[in-house]
């Protein structure tokens, strides 16, 4: 994929869907000039987004031609939990990889079903850790925010708010579902294990009364089952050094052994042990299946039709604690099947592990109630967290269906990343100038002042390539409708005149957001952006062009930017650059961000982490006497420069409705 001038053209090179089922997806491309970053282009069926009445901004209208993720929580689960693999397996989230098949869900024919699907991203971060107590046992690790699946649908592990309110949560007696309780599993196969695989393999492969003519191995037997036999057998050489030859069975018993060096006889390693213990049992099993086994939507059976091969396969299930049914069928065979449904089965797989894969397919099995929820319990620890993203947009940890986080952000109003990939996932909805030109155009639209800049950066560095933002500005000032902009991206000069004749017919409010004069700190804190210098140029270029401008001193970050020199520098800086007005907004921890600063805290200043945790103890906002003590610092400092407006330090929901389009002295968004 290469850019052309304006516009992007896809030749087939870096095309990668890495959100598929993303509604309206025309493509995924990526380019080296934006290296890292995955463009996620779509014909978007809405361009003006209502915001939900529970939101504290001043504003009910928003129009963002670049989104990030569609939620407002991000998921995530501790290192060590085990993710149910598509073969049966489990591995912890932390070691798994893109490409990899696990399970996940689909509702199918009105139901929920178990499906095979792929890992497409996979990501780190830090988050305070919360442990769920299930019924059985199993405890898991996971941030707050984290949802899982329930019978009365999604819930997250803790109480708290996302964009469309309050969030549902998971309480004592909460019925989790999934294929419930994973087994242990042993490293690697014991030799107990291996003599068990073989005996098993051989002697249900072999002939049988139905079958007198069938030899080992038959053109029945899979080329897995047979690679896992022969590597059996040499191993089986090496524990317990007999006649190098390999048997078979001929016409009912064990041929005598042939020589060949290296490869244990087959002959010793299948006879039936006087004593078998659970190694072996398990291994037989999996042998058996291997040989005999058929799985339907979740469901085991296997048939055969010696009496004394059946009679073991029922005796193993009854030693290592599985449920059955003997039915007949035809041709003198016996049915064993598996009783227990997806939960005996995925236990199954994991104890006995046949080898071939066909045998260890959960797809089309139902979904059921796995676990309840015993206690949900803060360990009052951050701890490393782990989330990938699926192609069903979710997967089973440790029994249960679990949510993912499907979409990634991009640009929060602060600029702090919940992670690396949080901020490489753009979707950019090509179409939204003449999506939003039709819904302007509608005799319901009451020309309400739309706000743009308030969740994803409008004029971020992809804007110079795709070039919405001019179609945009069109429509809305062709309609009449007051609208602002609040950034942080120097492409905006661009459109400098077209805005400059917006707002000859429209009130047009612009807000540019500094947060620092430091370099280095903004650097790390805010990667990829403008520098100050850059944004502070941005404020005097919009001035020196007729149109006001406020800034957002945001966010302050307390303890590390927010001293009354570091402030008065910052707020003379501003001044001298020509803006209108400026507000002053202490740092808003909101969920997803949180995490990402104060891990981010932890390793640049460590001593000022239980501080924060004080500062911060009542949620999202900063302590209330912090944004007093600085409401006091800064409105001495706004009115020495000049800057001072009604409302100069934003502390929550009524200075937002209060600062919102007060054109041109106030800026107008946050």
């Amino acid at each position: 994929m290469r850019w052309s001038g304006q516009q992007v053209q896809d030749d087939g090179v870096g095309a990668e869907a890495a959100l598929p089922g993303l509604r309206g997806l025309l493509r995924s491309v990526r380019t080296p000039e934006f290296a890292g970053t995955v463009f996620h282009e779509v014909e978007a069926r809405s361009a003006l987004n209502r915001v939900p009445g529970t939101s504290p901004v001043p504003f009910r209208w928003t129009v963002n031609p670049y989104r990030g993720c569609s939620h407002a929580c991000v998921y995530c689960l501790a290192g060590p939990t085990r993710v149910l693999m598509a073969d049966g397996s489990t591995r912890p989230i932390a070691e798994l990889r893109v490409g990899d098949a696990v399970v996940g869900t689909e509702r199918v024919d009105g139901r929920r079903r178990y499906v095979r699907t792929t890992v497409h991203a996979h990501w780190s971060t830090a988050k305070p850790a919360v442990r769920l107590r299930l019924s059985g046992g199993t405890e898991i690790v996971a941030s707050g925010e984290h949802r899982f699946l329930t019978d009365s649908g999604w819930r997250h592990v803790t109480g708290g708010w996302c964009r469309s309110g309050r969030r549902p949560r998971l309480r004592p007696g909460s019925a989790l579902l999934g294929p419930g309780a994973f087994a242990a599993r042993a490293a690697s196969p014991t030799p107990g294990y291996r003599r068990g695989y073989l005996s098993g393999l051989v002697r249900a492969d072999g002939p049988t009364p139905a079958e007198p003519d069938r030899c080992f191995p038959s053109a029945h037997l899979e080329l897995e089952a047979l690679g896992r036999a022969h590597h059996y057998l040499a191993e089986a050489a090496r524990e317990a050094p007999v006649l190098a030859a390999v048997g078979g069975v001929v016409d009912g018993r064990i041929a005598p052994p042939v020589p060949r060096a290296g490869i244990a006889p087959v002959a010793e390693v299948v006879r039936w042990p006087e004593h078998p213990g659970d190694d072996w049992c398990a291994g037989f099993l999996a042998g058996v299946v291997d040989a005999r086994g058929a799985v339907a939507h979740g469901e085991l059976r296997v048939r055969h039709a010696d009496e004394e091969v059946v009679g073991r396969v029922a005796g193993a299930l009854h030693r290592l604690g599985f449920g059955f049914a003997m039915e007949g069928a035809e041709r003198g065979e016996r049915v064993v099947r598996l009783t227990g449904g997806p939960a005996a089965f995925v236990r199954f797989l994991q104890v006995a592990g046949p080898a071939v894969g066909r045998r260890r397919d959960l797809t089309g099995a139902p979904v059921e109630v796995a676990a309840e929820v015993v206690a949900v319990e803060p360990t009052g620890r951050v701890e490393a967290m782990y989330d990938i993203t699926t192609g069903t947009g979710d997967f089973v940890a440790e029994g249960v269906v679990s949510h993912n986080c499907f979409a990634r952000g991009t640009h929060s109003y602060l600029d702090l990343d919940t992670g690396a990939d949080f901020d490489s996932q753009i979707v950019v909805k090509v179409n939204v100038a003449r999506v939003l030109d039709r819904e302007l155009r509608r005799p319901r639209w009451e020309r309400e002042p739309v706000a743009m800049g308030t969740n994803t950066d409008p004029y971020q560095r992809a804007e110079g390539r795709y070039r919405l933002m001019p179609g945009v500005i069109d429509a809305l000032a062709r309609s009449g409708t007051p609208f602002s902009l609040l950034t942080k991206g120097t492409v905006l000069t661009r459109d400098l005149p077209r805005l400059a004749a917006a707002a000859r017919d429209v009130p047009v409010g612009l807000g540019v957001s500094i947060a620092l004069l430091d370099r280095p700190l903004q650097a790390r804190l805010e990667p990829g952006t403008p520098s100050p210098e850059a944004r502070l140029d941005l404020v005097r270029r919009i001035t020196d062009a007729g149109l006001s401008c406020g800034v957002m001193v945001a966010p302050v970050l307390p303890l590390l930017t927010d001293s009354e020199e570091a402030l008065d520098a910052l707020l003379a800086r501003i001044r001298a650059a020509g803006a209108t007005g400026a507000s002053v907004m202490a740092l808003h921890l909101r969920p997803g961000t949180r995490e990402w600063f104060l891990a981010w805290l932890a390793r640049e200043h460590p001593r000022l982490v239980d501080r924060y945790a004080r500062l911060y103890r009542r949620g999202s906002y900063v302590d209330a006497e912090y944004r007093r003590a600085l409401s006091a610092r800064v409105g001495p400092l706004l009115r020495r420069h000049g800057l001072a407006s009604e409302v100069g330090v934003v502390r929550g929901a009524a200075d937002l409705a209060r600062a919102a389009f007060q054109v041109p002295e106030q800026l107008t968004l946050l």
